[in-house]
């Protein structure tokens, strides 16, 4: 058994609650060492022209009171 399926089998046995928090100590683990997945990674990057199209523009000023 690896260790991917030892995790998963000791997770099915706690609550959701519990469960929820060794999924969000999963993520946390991610992101600190930066272990994204390449399909989310790509996605966002995807996003990146129109996002800076809509708030990076003259017509934005306005909205940069800081």
């Amino acid at each position: 058994m690896n260790i991917s399926e030892v995790i998963c089998k000791e997770s099915s046995h706690l609550p959701v609650s519990l469960a929820n928090e060794v999924l969000d100590f999963i993520q946390f683990i991610k992101i600190k060492h930066k272990l994204q997945d390449s399909y989310i990674a790509n996605l966002k990057a995807a996003q990146d022209p129109v996002m800076n199209h809509l708030w990076g523009n003259d017509g934005d000023e306005v909205w940069n009171v800081m």
